[in-house]
């Protein structure tokens, strides 16, 4: 045996079990023993039956991903699997925490699992941008059914063990020690007698009068895919299933793999894997964390509601609060309706909505605030505003207690020189909704302390963010490459596009949505106070704005909306506004295509993310695209803003960034010197400062 895979005697049963810290990944050094241990065990007269187990918190929870890309050692998961199905006597899986990727292929190859009534099961896989490579696909249609393996794969989204006991998924569901339990379960399931039929070799469950619901199914889920290659993958995979024969499926699966593997978008999602858990890891690990067990939000509208949301679904108590009892109610009103919306749509039992509202104390009075041990303001963007909040919590938030700004762009800094405790401020930038939406940029002022910012991390994955820690500057990291990516979009549409055009660019590239629809969602209105407030115009959003043409809201914007419907339609109105602002100002239209298009809109954008690292605004450039992918909906599949920078060329993006330059003398085309230097080395993080 080895460090990372041992067997014990339960008699008859031969328990192996897998001890790969911290979630027992199915690297070479556990794939080699684990196969000898069987091999072993399986040749073994005196061995009845076998249960695979794990050590520490979890079953195996996935493939090393550190592998992929790289050449394949043996044995590899297909043959492990493979072997195992070889076994004459009894095989079962033993799953607590969560069976995920590999770690559920590994026990498909098992005649039976058994699981932790707390375990979760899943084929991820799909969220790397990958399908099940080790059998995944063509094993659990023979369990589940393919319609259910199908929803399984394509979403990559887990199971609970009641779930997957019902689908056919795990054979019991036990309380209590699983190993006593599994070992139990094996000697009666041994003395029965065979044979044992290895999943490959249960086909009940695949029915070709299946094909027409499937099909129709798979093209449900494929046109919600946003041009990614893994779902169809997946989908094409799990009917291999139900249409080739196990070992051409198999054959099928893996070289779907391989080719997904190799991708560009698999790249990207690996990329993203990666950077979100180094976005999380910050100087000062072994810092004592704050105890925050009760939170306090100002402000009940839109966001502070959202904010408070988020808290109380991570389990968090809440004490909101605002100005007027008026306001206090609507807001509390808003949210009872958000959470009646979720159970409608069952994503939320009727209990846990329950539960959660009975988190939230409604108040009007900052007394209230007192016990928290978090306070986060979401009132109105003023500067003036903010800071009497925050003089106001001087008053009443106990010593130690964290004070947090949601502010999307104003000097945290000077927010926390308005307190007597700058130790102990931060940005906390939310983004809306804040209930749904992952991202939490947490903004480190220039006196936050280190133990400050530790629990902020900390409590933003508690309550199922995704932080990264941002530095102080106008817009942050978000917002100020938005400022870039923006800044040509009304000039464009001066000199010949049109918004739908545009627009239809960014959907084509992956986005959800193109700017100018994401305008009208936001309101105009927005962007025009921010404007006037900071003495900026815009030629045709401030002339809409002034007719009152906020967006969706009022049934017009860049777009007009008919009958309250959100379906963006062209406005003849608009399209003759923009022209006679152009004529106005002397430019004559002339076509402009979609490479332009995306030469005057991202490439700023990537541009200004350069800047923003010579700044040390963002720690990496990985953290640049984990604010863009789940804060703004950068396409997953091209692995956020700066990741894309390197598969686009960063040697173009200069040379265009130069043309522009010259064609038009504006500074957003002016090339940062990071980029320059990225082009040098090949690096961003690389790059010298």
């Amino acid at each position: 045996m080895s460090d990372f895979v041992s067997t014990t005697r339960h008699g008859n049963v031969a328990v192996v079990s897998i001890d790969n810290p911290p979630v027992n990944a199915l690297s070479f050094h556990v794939r080699e023993p684990l196969m000898q241990a069987l091999v072993y065990l399986r040749d073994e007269p005196s061995v009845g039956a076998i249960v695979i187990a794990c050590a520490g918190r979890t079953f195996v929870a996935g493939a090393d991903i550190t592998e992929f890309g790289k050449p394949a050692r043996q044995p590899d998961l297909g043959a492990l699997v493979a072997m195992l199905e070889t076994i004459a006597k009894p095989t079962v899986a033993a799953i607590h925490g969560t069976a995920l990727g590999g770690g559920l292929e590994l026990a498909l190859g098992c005649h039976f699992r058994v699981a932790d009534r707390t375990a979760r099961l899943g084929l991820p896989e799909v969220k790397l941008g990958l399908l099940p490579g080790g059998g995944g696909t063509v094993r659990l249609p023979r369990l589940v059914g393919p319609l259910k393996a199908l929803s399984m794969i394509v979403s990559g989204t887990p199971i609970g063990a009641a779930e997957a006991l019902a689908a056919g998924l795990v054979d019991a569901v036990f309380d209590g020690d699983l190993t006593a339990q599994a070992v139990s379960f094996a000697n009666e399931t041994a003395a029965k007698g065979g044979p044992f039929t290895p999943v490959r070799d249960r086909n009940d469950r695949l029915d070709q009068a299946d094909l027409p619901a499937f099909d129709k199914e798979a093209a449900v889920l494929a046109g919600k895919a946003r041009s990614l290659e893994a779902p169809i993958a997946c989908a094409q995979s799990v009917r291999n299933a139900l249409t080739l024969p196990c070992d051409e499926a198999l054959a099928a699966e893996r070289d779907l793999f391989v080719k997904l593997v190799a991708g560009d978008q698999s790249r990207a999602q690996r990329h993203l894997f990666f950077a979100e858990r180094e976005a999380a890891k910050i100087a000062g690990k072994d810092v004592a964390r704050r105890k925050i067990a009760r939170v306090g939000v100002i402000g009940a509208g839109t966001m502070g509601g959202g904010i408070a949301m988020a808290f109380a679904n991570g389990g968090v108590p809440v004490t909101l609060l605002e100005a007027t009892h008026e306001a206090l109610q609507r807001g509390l009103a808003t949210i009872n309706k958000n959470y009646a919306v979720s159970v409608i749509r069952g994503s939320l039992s009727e209990d846990a909505k329950r539960q959660r509202l009975g988190l939230f104390k409604g108040s009007t009075d900052y007394a209230d605030l007192a016990d928290c041990d978090l306070i986060v303001e979401a009132v109105f963007e003023e500067m003036a505003v903010k800071k009497d909040v925050f003089g106001r919590l001087d008053a009443v938030a106990k010593p130690g207690t964290i004070l947090a700004t949601n502010t999307s762009y104003l000097d945290v800094n000077e927010i926390a020189a308005s307190t007597s405790r700058p130790q102990d401020l931060l940005g906390m930038h939310f983004f809306s909704p804040a209930n749904v939406m992952k991202l939490l940029e947490i903004v480190r002022a220039e006196k936050t302390s280190p133990d400050v910012l530790a629990t902020i991390v900390d409590l933003a994955r508690r309550i199922g963010k995704v932080p990264v820690v941002v530095g102080v500057c106008h817009g942050f990291v978000g917002n100020r490459m938005l400022a870039a990516r923006g800044a040509e979009l009304e000039t464009l549409l001066l000199e010949g596009a049109m918004p739908r055009q545009v627009d239809q660019v960014f959907t084509d590239f992956g986005w959800p949505m193109g700017p100018f629809e994401m305008s009208d969602l936001a309101g105009l209105d927005i962007g025009w106070r921010n404007r006037k407030a900071r003495g900026q115009t815009a030629v045709i959003a401030d002339a809409l704005c002034e007719q009152g043409h906020f967006g969706q809201k009022t049934g017009s914007g860049f777009y007009r909306y008919e009958g309250g419907s959100r379906t963006p339609l062209p406005d003849p109105d608009v399209e003759a506004l923009i022209r006679n602002k152009a004529a106005g100002r002397g430019v004559a239209p002339r076509a402009i295509g979609a490479e332009e298009i995306i030469e005057r809109t991202l490439y700023p954008m990537i541009n200004e993310g350069a800047k923003i690292l010579k700044e040390k605004i963002a720690a990496r450039a990985s953290d640049i695209d984990v604010v863009w992918v789940n804060g703004y909906g950068f396409p997953v599949g091209k692995g956020g803003p700066m990741f894309w920078a390197s598969l686009e060329g960063v040697d173009k993006i200069i040379q265009r960034l130069d043309h522009w330059h010259q064609q038009t003398g504006k500074d957003v085309f002016r090339v940062a010197p990071r980029l320059r230097q990225m082009a040098e080395t090949g690096s961003w993080d690389g790059a010298a400062g």
